[in-house]
């Protein structure tokens, strides 16, 4: 068996919750029931650690053994998590330094998460109780995989040992050279300058945005480096067929919202072999498929395409998320259309006490089979009857998002709205509502993206016809000369504004802005400001894509917008083009403007639009792209998902994210894979007319795109 030539549908499970209430037998009915709704995987052991640890040295393994062999034999996959992200109480009593230290204090005992990773004494322990759990659950044979830790991060802990490594790591990187560290960032200001080592700071109370952004790149790569441990650990045990993944999660707004802030996905991705991720999202009428959207597209994205697994999602989930009747079944399905081989429920029985007795699992405190449990279980049958249709689904995208958590720490020390850290400033917008800004109007637009770092090659930028830049407000010289060869290549570049200001050390560029790619584009911005009572004016190629619907469209610009001016020697290419320009009693010239540049393009946009001026600009440049696809003349009525299936044939998803039918003509033909017209199987042609039910699911199997 590999992980990604099946279909994974499950829940995590936790006998150690179980009140003695619930009756002696509850272990067997639960996982009866499982297997009667169709679920195939249960999750395990993640935060149970002083449970079966309950002093050093001692492991009483009851609730994980009778777990394995219950699910055993009901036919059930177990996933085997390690323990690490929630401590025991022995040992923050005997060794309180494993707790973390924050810029508001030390932490105190009692939530989860509240470590140093780092802590020679966490780390002690925290192995013993790894190797004692994989060791025994590994040779099980219901045992299909290691989860590594739950959404690590790095907790804002700033310890003593943090900050020691963290300087040892600068004397490694500028060679001891401190006249070359205080240049490289700017340390003169304010008295900063380091002048020995010994004297070197404690970072938690920097004014200096250069600093501590490298002390967050730091404290990132700590991230990376713990699962890499926890890795080389379990890779001691776990035999050939078993997977090792992490469930990572993103920056929350009450739901997932954008990339993660305190940790790098893509290089801690390295250590695992499957992709996982955890996405929750807003229900009932506020669900839109967007937050699945973006959190597979990273998901799938750190693996070079490979499929991915939803290690957590919600099934009822907290106030407000109860699913509508077919919503349950329409996420799980969104969910596989970006391209997820699995979607597990966190969790399986809602909790009887404690800090989540309101985050419901797909069944309640009663254990009864509600709703949302008959909704899985029709789930279940259906996954289980079209797996070979719907296993393995690749993705050939020709659009991309490049994706910076350099540039997201930089826009938290100077924000968009203040140029102030948010921090100090009240908040505001920031990085990840740029980003979704720039992902959300393509969602809407039908066109399916991949995310990209800030690192990628050059040749790995060459396999996109277009390539999307938002807010890169710090780059590395190689990222900047990527960019320039993806365009000399002969590849499409939108920028947006706050791109190219800074170099990696947030030292602000010295020429114009974009930094790199000004000279390409023929303008550049050095002066900006807020745009209060600033339209725009579109032209060209924008003002045709915009015709017929005056009145209909926001021209009011929001937050932030650069005055853009001829650059004084332009690289080789054809005469600017500007696509809207200001209209306002002071600001004048070009808000959004493209130049081609060879058989490639640059379109910068230098003001924050309306979504529907972004989606008519990013539609001009796929027209000169090569044009659009047809799910693009599906956007506002259906969501289309493509890729090609595991036996090599095209799979569109078409999802309705609304309560009302939408009736639509057939773009192209296949067989209607989980009879969402009729019987399963039946052949639907090219410009038939379908009908999908609110909240509905139309999954298509054909050989064309």
């Amino acid at each position: 068996m590999t992980h990604t030539d099946r279909l994974v549908l499950g829940a995590a499970y936790y006998d150690e919750y179980t009140p003695a209430s619930a009756g002696p037998d509850r272990l067997e009915r639960d996982m009866a029931m499982m297997v009667e709704a169709g679920l195939t995987t249960i999750r395990i052991a993640e935060f149970t650690w002083g449970t079966w640890n309950p002093a050093p040295g001692t492991f009483d393994f009851t609730h994980i053994d009778r777990t394995l062999d219950a699910a055993r034999a009901h036919g059930l996959d177990v996933i085997i998590g390690t323990p690490t992200a929630a401590v025991p109480t022995w040992l923050a009593a005997r060794h309180p330094e494993v707790l973390g230290v924050t810029a508001a204090g030390p932490n105190r005992y009692g939530p989860r998460q509240n470590m140093n990773i780092l802590s020679p004494a966490y780390r002690h322990h925290a192995e013993a109780a790894i190797r004692a759990l994989v060791s025994r659950t590994a040779p099980h044979p219901g045992v299909t995989g290691f989860q590594l830790d739950n959404e690590t991060k790095y907790y804002d802990a700033a310890n003593d040992d943090i900050q020691r490594a963290f300087r040892d790591s600068l004397k490694e990187r500028f060679g001891g050279d401190l006249e070359a560290l205080n240049a490289a960032y700017g340390l003169n200001y304010w008295a900063n300058r380091i002048n020995t080592w010994e004297d070197f700071p404690d970072v938690t109370g920097t004014i200096n945005a250069s600093l501590a952004a490298a002390f967050d790149a730091f404290r990132r790569g700590l991230v990376t480096e713990f699962l890499a441990w926890q890795r080389r650990i379990v890779d001691d045990y776990r035999l050939p067929h078993q997977f090792v993944t992490q469930n990572f999660d993103y920056e929350w707004r009450g739901h997932s919202f954008g990339i993660q802030p305190a940790v790098d996905h893509f290089a801690a991705a390295r250590a695992v072999t499957l992709a996982g991720v955890d996405i929750y999202h807003p229900g009932q009428d506020e669900l839109t498929g967007k937050e699945i959207g973006f959190g597979g597209d990273v998901s799938r994205s750190l693996k070079d395409g490979e499929p991915y697994l939803v290690v957590e999602t919600q099934a009822q989930g907290q106030m407000g998320w109860l699913p509508y009747p077919g919503q349950l079944r329409l996420q799980a399905y969104s969910h596989l259309a970006g391209g997820a081989m699995g979607v597990m429920y966190w969790h399986w029985g809602s909790l009887h006490n404690s800090f989540e007795t309101y985050w419901k699992g797909l069944v309640s405190q009663d254990y009864s089979a509600n709703p949302t449990y008959l909704e899985a279980a029709v789930l279940g049958r259906e996954l289980a009857e079209h797996a070979e249709a719907l296993t393995g689904l690749r993705k050939r995208n020709r659009v991309a998002i490049m994706v910076s958590n350099e540039a997201l720490t930089a826009l938290e020390w100077f924000s968009l709205e203040t140029g102030f850290p948010r921090a100090y400033s009240g908040g505001g917008l920031n990085y990840n509502d740029v980003f979704r800004w720039v992902y959300d109007a393509l969602f809407d637009l039908n066109v399916e993206v991949d995310i990209l770092p800030a690192d990628a090659p050059a040749q790995r930028l060459s396999d996109y016809d277009l390539l999307v830049v938002p807010a890169l407000y710090t780059a590395s010289e190689a990222t900047t000369e990527a960019l320039r060869s993806y365009v000399s290549g002969g590849g499409r570049l939108v920028t947006t504004f706050r791109t190219g200001v800074a170099d990696e050390n947030l030292q602000v560029v010295t020429d114009r802005q974009p930094h790199g790619l000004s000279g390409m584009l023929g303008l550049g911005t050095d002066q900006f400001t807020r745009p209060q009572g600033v339209r725009l004016s579109p032209a060209g190629a924008l003002a045709t894509a915009l015709d017929g619907r005056a009145g209909e469209v926001d021209l009011g610009l929001r937050t932030y917008m650069e005055l853009l001016t001829p650059v004084e020697a332009p690289e080789g290419g054809a005469d600017v083009e500007v696509l809207a320009s200001y209209e306002h009693h002071a600001w004048s010239g070009p808000a959004i403007a493209r130049r081609a540049v060879g058989s490639g393009s640059v379109t910068h946009v230098a003001a924050w639009t309306s979504p529907e001026v972004l989606q008519a600009v990013l539609t001009t440049v796929l027209d000169e792209a090569g044009g659009r696809d047809w799910p693009v003349g599906l956007a506002g009525r259906v969501t289309v998902r493509r890729g090609v299936n595991g036996r090599g044939r095209w799979l569109t998803y078409f999802l309705n994210y609304g309560a009302d039918p939408v009736s639509l003509d057939l773009p192209v033909a296949g067989t209607d894979v989980l009879g969402t017209t009729g019987e399963p199987g039946t052949a639907l042609a090219a410009g038939g007319e379908v009908t999908l039910p609110g909240w509905g699911v139309l999954v298509l199997e054909g050989d064309a795109a």
